[in-house]
């Protein structure tokens, strides 16, 4: 191997000569003329390009990134010559004949020889021109028909000569598939040079076009950049350098290639391009090659007699002072063994993870859309198994059996507009507790201070307290709301708030109201008695409030039920067809709500009539109230008639003057006495019809109409009555959806070809 030498003894070439002044004593090592591609693969070699064949074979070069390698330059800078030298496929090779689309070049072990030629259209093309360019395929038995199979290939793109107008570049892909028994595995691609202005036929577009193919195939991370430079014209006006650093800026996948050398003047230029050649100028990790292309005299030179000719003029030339590894085709295809075996050894870790990585997306992306959906039958099929998964987890929910996956996502008692917990028996009962808190804290129309049927609770977890002197109803808007909770509780886990908080009145007040009710009201009774009327009168008004409790009630859960079933449909059904799925599940809630708000209406005309009660609570209630109320006058009435002597610390009831006291607070006023014994009625009765209100909303509302047998809602009873063409219109396939299904199982069995094939390789060593 020749010495390399620094840029200081490489400084003095004389001018026009092309033989190094300082070259080392005797001659150069001799090139060898009868390598072949067969220098591509040693076992370990063959074992990761096999590898790699094995993958273009799954079809996987247009998902995924494959190891290849991708000839580039400028326009001209013989890049062609450098592809036929390394594919030992001939390409025309004429000045003026440029690449004008992509080719790409399949060399490929096999029993046969065969080679074959296809074109694979560019995404930008129309469905009707992919479908003529597929139909482009030709099998040729010779190289010699090869330039034109690609003149009539050009003609398939509707690419015209550089002297016509219209289109001269193409996104397509000219694929060249050459077989053998003697062939290595190797994927070469040639893209069409880089213009540097809109001349010679070419517009600005197809500048743009070529810049574009360019940087698609460069930036590939697992390409290997073969970076052609000229050497007619300075190094650094070739843009291709530009671009690859871009993409490639440590140089870890770009061997620069220098062609031409022969056409290389003057002595600043040598020695501008042997720097370059030794990596000084701009390095690379790969470094460089020096490839001399074909004269124009030896256009009929076999590859042999080319690579003779090469030999001959590199050892004579200013660049025979290089490793004898960087001169040379032969010595390239050496070279480029090595490094497509250790780029290729790098990356397989990578590609492995990539392909796996790939295979489980796509396959969980699969499960998630089921099974085939294209029959009646199949359909049915599909709806019956997701309808009893649907069936099975909103039962448990509803029976408050959470065992299951679905009820462990960490969402677990929230129950706002946004998150819904999947616990919803949990959710209603509090919900149902809830209302009956509302209920009894804010449903009365006034608030009587001091009764013991309305005494206000300090301890008032859900709802903001209220001063007492309010007086607002609270209901002018007739509904409750979702509105940010106030109470600063952590317990408080809803976001809606009932109205505002009753009237309040002291009981003097109340009793004027009573009695004004009482002079409304008044019929044939006796003075001092009142019309048994007046009870009811006095209830629909002090129970005004509830219907629009119970309504804002049924509305809550029956929204949260919704969501809840939404939410379960979701994780149940696929995308595609959850729209079809939830119109039958709405259509049975409306039904659901139409029959609660049927109890709801029934239940509001029992409030309006007048009330009836058998509850002996009621009786004892009043009871009750008599003797707070007795006690109450009794013990003032001893504390009135008690004396204290405070030389011994005692006391004297005078009970006479205790008699007299508590005779004189008994209400002697017949008017008086009836509004009191008018008001504890009230309170007793609304106190009685409270809890029995309670219990009718929360049981024959709710769980009778909402709650109740939600699981049957979408069952496979359900399916069983569908008809064909029903189910083929709630479970059918979108043609998207079909053609969908069908790339994911082509990507699926692709990638698992691809992963069988990485399971073959064993310690470097193929099984």
């Amino acid at each position: 191997m020749a010495d390399s030498v620094s840029p200081r003894e490489s400084s003095s070439l004389p001018s026009g000569s092309i033989t190094p002044i300082d070259s080392p004593t005797g001659p150069v090592q001799d090139i060898a003329l009868n390598t072949s591609l067969s220098n591509l693969e040693s076992k370990d070699q063959r074992v990761v390009l096999d590898l790699i064949t094995q993958l273009r074979k799954c079809g996987l070069s247009g998902d995924i990134s494959l190891p290849q390698m991708v000839v580039c330059g400028q326009q001209s800078s013989g890049k062609s010559s450098l592809l036929e030298a390394l594919t030992e496929v001939p390409f025309p090779t004429h000045d003026d004949v440029c690449t004008r689309y992509a080719t790409v070049i399949h060399i490929r072990k096999a029993d046969t020889k065969s080679l074959s030629i296809k074109i694979i259209p560019g995404d930008n093309r129309s469905g009707d021109e992919k479908a003529m360019i597929v139909a482009f395929e030709k099998s040729i038995a010779s190289f010699g028909e090869l330039p034109g199979v690609m003149e009539e290939a050009m003609g398939v793109m509707g690419i015209k000569k550089l002297q016509k107008s219209g289109r001269i570049f193409a996104e397509d892909v000219l694929s060249i598939e050459v077989e053998g028994p003697d062939r290595p595995q190797l994927t070469v691609v040639d893209i069409p040079g880089l213009i540097a202005t809109a001349t010679g036929g070419a517009t600005d577009e197809d500048v743009a076009l070529v810049d574009a193919i360019t940087d698609r195939y460069i930036s590939e991370p697992r390409t290997i950049c073969l970076a052609v430079v000229a050497g007619g014209s300075h190094h650094a006006t070739q843009t291709i350098l530009e671009k690859v650093k871009k993409v490639d800026p440590k140089g870890d996948r770009t061997l620069g290639i220098i062609t031409k050398p022969d056409r290389i003047d003057g002595e600043g230029s040598q020695r501008a391009f042997l720097e370059l050649a030794q990596n000084l100028d701009i390095h690379l990790k790969l470094g460089w090659h020096i490839i001399k292309n074909r004269e124009n005299t030896e256009g009929d030179y076999t590859l042999e007699q080319r690579k003779e000719s090469e030999a001959k003029w590199i050892s004579g030339s200013v660049f025979n002072i290089l490793p004898s590894d960087h001169l040379g085709i032969d010595a390239l295809i050496k070279r480029l063994s090595r490094v497509l075996f250790e780029h290729i050894r790098r990356e397989l870790p990578k590609l492995k993870a990539e392909v796996e990585g790939k295979l489980e997306t796509f396959e969980q992306t699969s499960k998630l859309m089921g099974k085939s959906r294209s029959t009646p039958q199949q359909c049915r099929t599909f709806l019956t198994e997701m309808s009893m998964r649907y069936y099975q987890t909103c039962k448990a929910a509803v029976d408050g059996h959470y065992e299951g996956g679905y009820f462990h996502q960490g969402v677990e008692y929230t129950s706002n507009e946004t998150t819904i917990s999947p616990r919803i028996r949990a959710v209603i009962q509090s919900l149902n507790i809830e209302f009956e808190t509302a209920i009894r804290k804010h449903g009365h129309k006034y608030h009587i201070a001091n009764m013991a049927t309305h005494e206000p609770d300090s301890n008032n977890r859900y709802y903001e307290n209220e001063e007492n002197n309010s007086t607002s109803t609270g209901l002018e808007d007739g509904e409750g709301s979702y509105r940010e909770n106030k109470s600063g509780n952590p317990d408080s886990i809803f976001d809606f708030q009932w109205p505002r908080a009753p009237e309040t009145m002291n009981k003097a007040d109340a009793l004027v109201w009573v009695q004004m009710k009482m002079k409304s009201t008044r019929g044939k009774e006796l003075v001092g008695n009142f019309n048994p009327l007046l009870i009811g009168e006095l209830f629909w008004e002090q129970s005004s409030r509830w219907h629009k409790f119970a309504a804002a009630h049924v509305e809550r859960v029956a929204s949260i039920c919704a969501d809840f079933l939404k939410n379960l449909l979701k994780a149940e059904c696929p995308s595609d067809m959850q729209d079809q799925v939830w119109d039958i599940i709405e259509d049975a809630l409306k039904l659901r709500r139409e029959a609660a708000d049927e109890e709801l209406a029934k239940i509001k005309e029992d409030l309006e009539d007048h009330p009836i009660n058998y509850n002996h609570y009621y009786t004892d209630t009043i009871t009750k109230l008599h003797r707070e109320e007795q006690e109450k006058l009794l013990t003032e009435a001893i504390e009135n008639a008690t004396s204290y002597n405070k030389k011994f610390m005692n006391a004297n009831v005078d009970i006479s003057q205790a008699v007299a006291s508590f005779s004189k607070r008994s209400n002697v006023d017949m008017e008086s006495y009836a509004s009191e014994e008018v008001l504890m009625s009230l309170m007793s009765l609304y106190k009685v019809k409270q809890k029995v209100f309670i219990d009718v909303i929360t049981v024959q509302v709710i769980e009778r109409h909402i709650i109740r047998s939600l699981e049957n809602i979408f069952s496979p009873l359900i399916i069983s009555d569908m008809a064909d063409e029903e189910a083929l219109s709630v479970a059918g396939e979108a043609v998207e959806v079909r053609d969908e299904r069908a790339r994911l199982s082509v990507m699926i069995g692709k990638l698992r070809e691809g992963r069988a094939a990485f399971g073959k390789l064993v310690g470097g060593r193929l099984r």
